[in-house]
């Protein structure tokens, strides 16, 4: 990045002689803080309204914030905080404009100097789910300098400050409404455009930015990918259970059905029937499979590590015997080696009953159930528990900030142990709660050496939805209630890359 860096500095110094677009040479300066950028006010929610300067665009295919309501944008280095728009001066560590630097190079040429403020050519847009509608919060946009590296396969160790691939130009996080905006894109046709969080990956092609102005990326371009055939998606074990069909929530985020296939087919969720859980597929789905026994999946580490994620919805009990000892240490070394774990209610046996120093990452308890419905709060103390709650109230998951409904709330924590693990949902009446707690993993080493996250729920996620039947004729809801808006943010935030919760996200 420090010879695009040069690259640009040459360019913006020759402009005046050669027609090269680059860098603002208005940041000569010293400066490394541009002034304030916030998202344009004309982006609706619309998927359909997704018109604007660009109106078309190609799919490649890939098969391979404090937070607010501005997205930021960053060109060449990743900023430190996202409430502002960072750009790194080419001219800060060399005052010799007669030095020799090597000129810029493909996309980089085609940055716009517009009069001296090339930040005017802007993209923006907005990130959604899979399904199309639903706006996501730190989801990472950028312009490659060139080519992607293929996703590792497998558990890795992915945290914020390993950079991006592709070399970003400009690169940004959306914010709590899944905004984004892009200053200082290249311009002309054929832009490359990449729209990730963690191994979920989709790059298009934008057939052209007009320079010096404002572009709106077409929404449906702006979505994750529903399959292989639109880009990349995380590796993920999901375990049924006997009371919460979670495995339903899948499809409705946009997974496309032909995703789900047994651990031998080509599909990136593969089904593992917990107890009370579903056990098959449909006859019109893997011809009616049945699922493997979630006892291949905890017994083996191996096999942990073929998967980015793993989920676990309630069995209605901890049915302890089923989970040895050696089961238990399974998923602790899979965490460490950067695995991304959601425990559903009574998988807390997983911490409760792992080993050390697991046990300590809360206070557990068995206590009756919480009234039907209950009030839970968000805890707002920290980025990404205030990003919750703004994002909650601009989903519809809240109609008061910071609180949201929970239907069937179990009590089983009551504490989070503060030096581990962090209280995202927790109730104050009539008991005080943990409805959701996160820890890094492994637990108890310096935050650079961390590579895993676990999510703890005493939430039943899905209700509605038929338990026990195969897949996927048992899921009959459509909308999302509140408790499982809240579980998607807590499901894409568990796929992003790795970052202490007490620092603002970066693009990662």
């Amino acid at each position: 990045m420090a010879q695009r860096a040069e690259r640009i500095a040459f360019a913006c110094l020759a402009s005046t002689f050669m027609t090269v677009a680059c860098g603002d040479s208005s940041q000569a300066s010293g400066t490394d803080t541009a002034p304030t950028s916030t998202a344009p006010t004309g982006i609706t929610l619309d998927p359909s309204t997704g018109t604007g300067t660009s109106t078309g665009t190609t799919d490649t295919g890939t098969t391979d914030e404090p937070t607010g309501t501005t997205a930021t944008s960053t060109t060449v280095t990743p900023p430190t905080s996202t409430s502002t728009t960072t750009t790194t001066d080419p001219t800060a560590t060399d005052t010799d404009t007669s030095t020799t630097a090597p000129p810029c190079i493909g996309l980089e040429c085609q940055i716009d100097p517009c009069d001296g403020n090339p930040d005017k050519t802007t993209l923006s847009g907005i990130v959604f789910a899979p399904e199309g509608t639903l706006p996501l919060y730190n989801i990472t946009v950028y312009v490659p300098a060139g080519p992607l590296d293929p996703v590792v396969e497998g558990v890795t160790c992915d945290t914020c400050g390993d950079g991006l691939p592709g070399d970003p130009i400009v690169a940004t996080l959306t914010n709590t409404k899944g905004e984004f905006t892009l200053t200082g894109v290249p311009s002309g046709q054929d832009i490359p455009l990449v729209v990730s969080v963690g191994k979920w990956r989709r790059e298009v092609v934008l057939p052209e930015v007009v320079a010096c102005a404002d572009n709106l990326a077409p929404y449906d371009l702006t979505r994750l990918p529903r399959n292989q055939s639109e880009g990349h998606l995380p590796k993920i074990a999901m375990v049924t259970g006997g009371a919460d069909p979670l495995e339903c929530l899948l499809r409705k985020i946009g997974i496309d059905d032909s995703e789900f296939t047994p651990e031998d087919g080509s599909g990136r969720v593969n089904l593992f029937e917990g107890d009370g859980g579903a056990d098959q597929y449909s006859n019109d789905l893997n011809g009616g499979a049945d699922f493997s026994s979630a006892s291949n999946l905890w017994g083996s580490l191996d096999t942990y590590k073929k998967y980015d994620m793993v989920l676990m919805a309630c069995e209605g009990g901890q049915n302890g015997g089923a989970k040895s000892n050696a089961m238990r240490q399974n998923l602790v070394d899979y965490a460490g080696l950067g695995g991304r774990i959601f425990l559903s209610h009574w998988h807390n046996i997983w911490l409760e009953g792992g080993p050390d120093p697991w046990p300590s990452t809360a206070d557990f308890v068995s206590e009756p159930d919480l009234p039907n419905p209950v009030t839970g709060k968000i805890d707002t103390t920290f980025p990404k528990g205030m990003a919750l709650a703004d994002w909650m109230l601009h989903v519809g998951g809240s109609e008061v900030h910071g609180e949201m409904e929970i239907k069937e709330a179990q009590y089983t924590v009551d504490s989070v142990n503060e030096m581990t693990s962090t209280r995202w949902v927790y109730t104050d009446s009539p008991e005080d709660t943990v409805q959701y707690f996160t820890f890094n993993a492994p637990v108890g080493v310096p935050a650079e050496q961390q590579c895993g996250r676990v999510v703890d729920s005493d939430i039943h996620v899905s209700s509605g939805d038929n338990i026990g039947e195969p897949f996927p004729t048992g899921c009959e809801t459509q909308g999302l209630s509140p408790q499982e808006k809240a579980l998607v943010f807590m499901f894409f935030e568990l796929s992003a890359c790795l970052i202490p919760d007490d620092e603002d996200p970066i693009p990662g």
